[in-house]
């Protein structure tokens, strides 16, 4: 088992008495990141100092961090500014025939649940969307819908509303097995919960970098498996994305040729002078800690809220249907008009999604945060 590690609140900008317990929606900065944000503002007044090989280079070893983090290599990330994007470029690559299926979950994300509609809309194909029965998890739910008309599974980690667990080690051998892709939306997981993708053998992977990754916003990451590294299409057609692009003197001489890997696949600027050194601080300091410490830290925090909360009468799922980093807490009676807004009252901040609260914490809190959220939820019942 993993060591935890100790409180790291020092690492972050937060004031005494902020019980944040949010990290689900935005994480609070490391003050590495805020200086690495600093110093690359204040570069841009000197743009004389970059070289051409600076608008590619800075970028590989942000690709290596990422794929450090889920187990792949540089060569299998790109760069995009959203998931949207990514799941876009998954969608423009997955192949999908009229009267195919495309899978989905009940009430997840609106992003992704946006692309596959228009996607099966645009082709004639239709959406399955998965709900889950009583005492069933999400995994046996998208197993159940698996068929030989499924052309796409779209699956996360873990339901964005709760932190429900879905097995993707269980549930992608299937989804091959039937014949269809497997698109993964990583969001609510990378950087917290460990992820392999050489044993999931996703087709296509994305997350956002603000959340559990600790980066600035409009940065994230898609992995890419390498059967799509040379016939995989783009979404846009960037100067960037051609082969020899670093040559500037040449930018005339036009070529078809891409760059290769994943990096056909990279959003237009993804030099991002400014956000670029940002990501590549956080995901150093996600890398130093270790995800599985990271999931073992957060998880004696959820494991508390969750003892305590159902002893107040709450519905939480059990330890072993919910990642480690995210709980979903039910109120006996439903959720009462203004809950967030009394919580931040007392500058306790949580997110209610769906029917659950969902309660976020990151190495950032401790059992005190655990005690000031309890109290103040006891009050409101």
């Amino acid at each position: 088992m993993e060591r935890a590690l100790g409180s790291q609140r020092a690492m972050f900008d937060i004031p005494d008495g902020v019980t944040y317990l949010n990290c689900a929606s935005m994480s609070p900065q490391l003050r590495t990141v805020t200086e690495a944000g600093i110093d690359a503002v204040r570069a841009k007044a000197s743009p004389w100092t970059l070289r051409p090989s600076d608008w590619f280079d800075h970028a590989e070893p942000l690709r290596a961090l990422f794929g450090r983090v889920i187990g792949a290599d540089a060569e299998s990330v790109a760069l995009v500014p959203s998931v949207s994007y990514g799941l876009a470029i998954a969608a423009a690559n997955v192949p999908v025939r009229a009267g195919q299926s495309i899978v989905v979950l009940d009430r997840e994300f609106p992003s992704g649940t946006y692309t596959w509609r228009e996607l099966a809309r645009r082709t004639g194909a239709r959406i399955v969307t998965v709900a889950r029965d009583a005492g069933s998890s999400w995994t046996d739910a998208l197993l159940a819908a698996l068929d030989d008309t499924v052309a796409v599974v779209a699956a996360p980690v873990c339901h964005w509303t709760d932190g429900s667990l879905i097995d993707l080690e269980r549930l992608a051998p299937a989804v091959r097995a039937a014949g269809a892709a497997l698109v993964v939306d990583a969001s609510q997981a990378a950087g917290a919960h460990p992820i392999d993708v050489a044993r999931i053998r996703p087709d296509f992977l994305c997350s956002v970098g603000y959340k559990w990754l600790l980066g600035p916003y409009s940065l994230g990451y898609l992995y890419v498996d390498p059967k799509w590294h040379e016939r995989g299409v783009p979404i846009e057609q960037t100067w960037m994305s051609r082969l020899g692009a670093e040559d500037f003197t040449s930018l005339v001489d036009y070529v078809d040729e891409l760059r290769p890997g994943a990096r056909r696949f990279d959003m237009g600027e993804f030099s991002q002078f400014t956000l670029l050194p940002m990501s590549v601080a956080a995901l150093t300091q996600v890398l130093e800690w270790g995800v599985p410490r990271i999931a073992a830290s957060i998880g004696a925090l959820t494991t508390r809220i969750a003892a305590e909360t159902k002893a107040l009468g709450c519905g939480v799922s059990a330890d072993a249907e919910r990642v480690r980093h995210i709980v979903g807490v039910r109120l006996p009676r439903g959720l009462p008009s203004g809950l967030t807004e009394r919580l931040a009252e007392a500058r306790v901040f949580v997110s209610v999604r769906g029917d659950s609260i969902r309660v976020a914490p990151h190495l950032y809190n401790d059992e005190t945060d655990v005690a000031r959220f309890v109290n103040v939820l006891r009050s409101v019942l």
